[in-house]
């Protein structure tokens, strides 16, 4: 930041208009902007060979670059950057957006479904693909059930206290039985009712450690498949990140190039990697962050910005994250407010569940 904010200072008035409208060009229509073009727009009248010196000391800084020889310029990653902590100016919320968005809150129903709501209302509003991060349910625990489904497949049912229901898929260990299964859920109950599924699973932990020579191996392993179905690093924060609007970033025009990077990064999202990395990209700090191309390693591959924020519980606690991922030359005055009502639209309606 104060290695950017240095070069901001060192840039003089014509300069930093040059720079500020080949950023606002790209942009708005994701072209390199030349100089004849900059001509016409400079509030100074001055000469293209002046506007393309001065273009020529801005890609000498890091700021500017020309994709193709003799062509005009479009921003580095840096200079996204530097316009985005420098020059970028955050619109209000637009009236239609905020109706959008209101409208997901209409509909009565569990959080996972207003999430995915929230989700597709998000990705519409920005014309990018919307991330929403689900918070963990963490009401006390009432009962759990095992019931098979194949030889190879299983279900576990978890009753909240609260009456909410969870049933996940998962691969019991070979050679499972309904004995097993039933032993399972028996020991299971037996130690976890009134505990959250955080506290379930120490308290899981440390009693099969001392009651090991008490229950068979089978069943222990099926007790701990089980458990890895809802609290697992790699399977929870997959089945919590809702991702809608995917064809918003593969549509008809786009070049190859930039459809390849943008299928690798659904592809990491699909496989599940780094994606526990989101929700700490949101915890850093309240309010909404902007991240640029490979500024975090998530979305190193693909080419493009996420804007982020986390949102809070009626205890001030970040329990989950909404963002919209999107090209570079996003329209980040315009998104970040979207992002932010967002979020705060988000937080209010789950604080309010809370507190019924």
């Amino acid at each position: 930041m104060i290695e950017r904010i240095s070069i901001l200072d060192e840039l003089n008035d014509r300069s930093r208009e040059v720079f500020r409208r080949v950023v606002e060009g790209y942009i708005d229509n994701g072209e390199p902007v030349g100089s004849r073009t900059l001509t016409r727009l400079m509030s100074e009248k001055v000469s293209a060979a002046t506007v393309r010196n001065v273009m020529q000391d801005l890609e000498f800084l890091g700021l500017l670059e020309s994709p193709h020889i003799s062509a005009g310029r479009v921003p580095t990653q840096q200079g996204l950057r530097m316009f985005v902590d420098g020059f970028l100016e955050v619109g209000d919320l637009d009236i239609s957006d905020r109706a959008k968005l209101d409208a997901t809150l209409g509909n009565q129903g569990d959080i996972g479904g207003m999430l995915d709501r929230i989700g597709a209302a998000l990705s519409g509003a920005t014309q990018g693909a919307s991330l929403v991060l689900a918070p963990k349910h963490e009401a006390p625990i009432k009962h759990i059930e095992f019931v098979s489904l194949a030889h190879d497949r299983a279900l576990v049912v978890l009753v909240f206290g609260d009456g909410h229901v969870e049933n996940r898929i998962f691969n019991p260990p070979p050679g499972q039985t309904p004995s097993s299964m039933r032993e399972a859920a028996n020991f299971l109950n037996a130690i976890i009712e009134g505990r959250t599924l955080g506290e379930a699973r120490h308290a899981v932990a440390e009693e099969i450690t001392r009651r090991r020579q008490e229950i068979d191996a089978l069943a222990q392993t099926l007790v701990e498949s089980g458990l890895a179905v809802w609290d697992a690093e790699d399977t929870t924060q997959h089945e919590r990140l809702i991702v809608r609007g995917r064809a918003n970033l593969l549509g008809e025009g786009a070049p190859e190039e930039d459809l390849e990077r943008i299928r690798s990064l659904f592809d990491d999202l699909e496989r599940k990697r780094d994606i526990a990395e989101f929700l700490d990209l949101a915890e850093d700090g309240e309010g909404v962050r902007i991240f640029i191309g490979s500024e975090n390693k998530l979305f190193s591959l693909s080419g493009s910005s996420l804007v982020v924020s986390p949102y809070m519980n009626a205890d001030r606690k970040i329990i989950g994250a909404v963002g919209v991922i999107g090209p570079t030359r996003l329209n980040y005055g315009r998104i970040v407010p979207i992002v932010d009502y967002t979020a705060q639209l988000v937080g209010r309606m789950i604080s309010n569940r809370q507190q019924r």
